[in-house]
Order: structure tokens, then C-alpha cells, then sequence
């Protein structure tokens, strides 16, 4: 199988899409921002026509498009209803506008048409050209370590924003920064999946990654790692059997997700038992009179630091 060039390739190309996917992808749906990624797939849809149509490469009217239309997106809505509306907004022109290219290019070059536009809306990964499979590595392994950069300042602004604009967190520029990164994932996730399967790449992974572990670290690797063995099994199931990659990704991935769904309440029982062996702890300890008098200066200091540390092991350890 990796005796194939077009084989080794899909494995290349696609491995650094799902590890960009995945990490990216966790905190599109951390954030609440999943109808994004699905909007700047169907964006991809019409930049790749309209590139055709000026008589550009297809992967420049689809980078161009998706971080153009990203940008956009962040100028005209933050966070909440004004942001979904910004979205929609966007979201509604661009499909206006790509149902006019895909008449004007249907017309011009009827020959050639159907290929493309079927290649852009379910993906094409088992046919990339070497130029296709350097972009969309570097593209990959650049959001991968611009997204490990900015993880942190991230997540703090994507649990607490408000707490974030007080520390001084330039919530701004990462949003923006991350919405360039949400695009290019997107843009280079189209050519495994197809810009109407996005979904399952960018989200589902994340998704179940989040039923299996509240720990954001652990999260971020686990979803990539799901997204990268989703990916890789594709192709293994897609060079065996005379199916389209695309379905095979989606289809693991919907059934990863199903699993963590039936997994979750486990993980849940679990961690209320822990809480409750934990509460127990604190109120035996409470009974028994361990904590420090009142009146006391030296000791209830160093009490106060000891229940503080004790406090936050308990969070950690509810928090699975």
C-alpha cells in the first residue's frame, strides 16, 4: 500500500490535516464556534470557483476565501447572538455568490466542471498533486505550532473572557488570530473530507474528546490523536475497499462519537463518586476539629495555605 506514490501522499497530507484539525478543532468547540468552521466549508466551495474562474489555482481562491472571509467575520460580530449574526450574514452572501460561479463556470467549461466541484464538496485526498500535498503540510504543521503557541492565553480567554480582559489578555488579536487559523484548517481540511463533511473533522473528534476528559491538555492530544487514527483508517479502509475516503473518516469519526456518548455516563458516575468520597473526607475532617483556631496567627496561615492546596487537588481530581 505505501508502495503507492498517491498512497503515500494521502498518509502525508493527511496526517498533518487531522493533527491541525484536531487541535484546532478543540476549541471550536470549546469556544461554541462550530457553525464557523461548517460556514468557512461551504466558503471554500465558492473561493475555489471563483479562483477557477479569474484563472487562479484552486488552493489560492480557497485560502484566499476562507481567511478573507474569517477576517470578516471578526470585524463584524464578537461573541453570542451578535456573532452568529455575523456569521449568518456572511454565510448567506457566500452562498449567493457561489451559486452565480458555479453557473458561470458550468457554462464556460462544462467539461470540467463536475469534477471540480464534486472534488471540492467531498474531498479528493487519494488523488492530491505533489503541490497539493506541500501546501497542505506546511499549512498543517504551522497551525499546529501556531495553535500550541497561543493555547494557554486561549483557553483562559475561552473559560473566562471577561477574567481574561482584566489580566490584560489582547482578546482581540487572538480571537482574529485564531479565526485565520480556524480558516486555513479549513481550507486544507476540504481536501480530505470535502467542504460538506467538514464537520466531522473539525468537530466530532473534539467532541469526543470532551465526553472523555475535562482536562484541556489532555483533551487537545487526545483529540488529534482521534482525528489523526480517523484519517489513517480511512485511507486503510478506502484502499481495500472501493469507497470514498471521505465516507470512511466520517463515518469513524460519527462512530467515535457514539462511543464516547455511551462512555460519558460512566465517566460522569465516576466523578460524582469521587466527589462524594471527597466530601465525606472534608466533613470527617471537619468533625474530627483538625482546623487551626481562630485566634492563632503563625498557624492558621500556614492552615490556610493547606486548604487552599487541599481545595485545589479536590478540583483537580472531580475534574477527571
Amino acid at each position: 500500500m505505501l508502495a503507492l506514490d498517491f498512497m503515500r501522499n494521502a498518509f502525508v497530507a493527511g496526517g498533518c490535516i487531522a493533527l491541525a484539525a484536531g487541535l484546532v478543532g478543540y476549541f471550536v468547540v470549546l469556544r461554541n464556534q462550530v457553525f464557523t468552521s461548517d460556514a468557512l466549508g461551504h466558503v471554500a466551495f465558492t473561493g475555489s470557483l471563483g479562483g477557477l474562474l479569474a484563472g487562479l489555482d484552486l488552493l489560492v481562491g480557497v485560502f484566499g476565501s476562507c481567511i478573507g472571509v474569517a477576517l470578516a467575520i471578526g470585524t463584524l460580530g464578537g461573541r453570542g447572538r451578535g456573532r452568529d449574526v455575523a456569521i449568518g450574514t456572511v454565510f448567506a452572501w457566500v452562498l449567493g455568490l457561489g451559486v452565480l460561479f458555479l453557473s458561470l463556470y458550468t457554462t464556460a467549461r462544462s467539461a470540467g466542471s463536475g469534477t471540480v466541484g464534486i472534488s471540492v464538496l467531498f474531498g479528493s485526498i487519494l488523488g492530491l498533486q505533489p503541490l497539493q500535498v506541500t501546501v497542505a503540510s506546511a499549512a498543517g504543521i504551522a497551525t499546529c505550532i501556531v495553535t500550541l503557541m497561543i493555547a494557554r492565553p486561549l483557553l483562559f480567554m475561552s473559560v473566562d473572557p471577561d477574567v481574561a480582559i482584566a489580566r490584560g489578555v489582547p482578546t482581540r488579536a487572538l480571537t482574529a488570530l485564531f479565526l485565520v487559523l480556524v480558516a486555513v484548517t479549513v481550507a486544507e481540511s476540504v481536501q480530505a473530507v470535502g467542504a460538506l463533511l467538514i464537520f466531522g473533522l473539525m468537530a466530532t473528534p473534539a467532541a469526543i474528546a470532551q465526553n472523555l476528559t475535562a482536562r484541556p491538555w489532555i483533551g487537545m492530544a487526545l483529540s488529534a490523536t482521534i482525528a489523526l487514527a480517523v484519517v489513517w483508517a480511512g485511507l486503510v479502509l478506502a484502499f481495500y475497499i472501493a469507497y470514498p475516503a471521505s465516507f470512511f473518516i466520517t463515518a469513524l469519526a460519527f462512530a467515535g462519537y457514539l462511543a464516547s456518548q455511551l462512555i460519558r455516563p460512566v465517566r460522569r458516575l465516576t466523578t460524582a463518586r469521587r466527589l462524594a468520597a471527597l466530601v465525606g473526607t472534608v466533613l470527617a475532617l471537619t468533625a474530627c476539629g483538625t482546623t487551626a483556631p481562630v485566634g492563632s496567627t503563625g498557624s492558621g496561615k500556614v492552615e490556610v495555605v493547606a486548604a487552599e492546596n487541599f481545595w485545589g487537588s479536590i478540583a483537580l481530581q472531580v475534574g477527571g
